[in-house]
């Protein structure tokens, strides 16, 4: 369960900084109107977490988030109704590798990424909110091209330059979806509030940064209250020196209307 508690795929306290993920412009002509149909609400067996579903379609694109240590972990899984997904159908980035020290590194200059499936992505016990889209094959056939696009051009990890909140802004995106402004925010908060906006909650746009501060004092929301709960034992904590996950002191959000560029457009560039 190592990755389970290292792979930290989001932002940290850089607070003089901020990001916006913008549409690419390359999305799907219907996916927009699909999302507009009154959303369904189900439970996963054994989990808590809604299911919030949206569009039409057999397939589906599920975007989600996840405890780990300190802030968790945001990333989409995708396949056919009714059908478990498999390891190879799903995307997010994280730092490369199991080290927490590669993570705490990406705080301050780009590292080296992975773009596939970290461990607990697809348990469900350690979900704290998630999003589905249902769509045709034809769209998703598109849109997991892009996706297979995304990942190979996506080499670095960066909390401020691209991390996993906007990897995932980049896909929905493509989709048509509409996505939170800034992607310096908890990943439950990302897709919380992304969920919000595409299914008849603009106001929820405003509503960022208090949810966002809501979540930082919520005792529940990394590995430590994993341990603490029993979900996990300590001798599956990471072990780099120390039986502490690496801390970053996490804090206020900025939302910026500035334009940033897609990592589709362009590669992050180091400052």
């Amino acid at each position: 369960m190592r990755r389970k508690l290292t792979d930290i795929g989001s932002w940290a306290g850089l607070a003089s900084l901020g990001i916006v993920i913008v549409a690419t412009g390359l999305g799907l002509g219907t996916a927009n109107a699909q999302t507009n149909a009154q959303p369904q609400i189900a439970h996963a067996a054994g989990n808590k977490t809604p299911v919030v579903t949206s569009g039409t379609g057999q397939y589906y694109f599920e975007f989600r988030s996840r405890q780990a240590w300190d802030y968790g972990h945001t990333f989409v899984v995708f396949g056919r109704v009714g059908e478990a997904p498999s390891k190879n159908n799903v995307a997010g980035l994280s730092p490369k590798g199991d080290d927490p020290q590669m993570w705490l590194m990406g705080h301050y200059v780009p590292v080296p990424s992975d773009t596939g499936w970290t461990d607990g992505d697809l348990e469900d016990k350690y979900i704290t909110s998630r999003y589905r889209v249902l769509v045709s094959k034809e769209q998703y056939d598109r849109t997991v091209a892009f996706i297979r696009q995304l990942q190979a051009k996506s080499t670095t990890w960066s909390v401020e330059l691209y991390n996993c909140n906007a990897f995932v802004a980049d896909i929905a995106n493509f989709m048509g979806l509409k996505v939170p402004s800034s992607s310096w925010i908890y990943p439950k908060v990302f897709v919380s509030n992304m969920r919000k906006i595409n299914t008849g909650h603009p106001e929820a746009a405003n509503e960022l940064v208090s949810e966002n501060v809501k979540e930082m004092n919520n005792p529940t929301r990394d590995g430590r209250a994993m341990i603490a709960s029993g979900m996990i034992h300590p001798d599956s904590a990471p072990t780099a020196g120390s039986a502490s996950p690496p801390h970053v002191t996490i804090g206020a959000v900025r939302v910026t209307n500035r334009a940033a560029n897609s990592a589709v457009a362009s590669e992050p560039h180091t400052p």
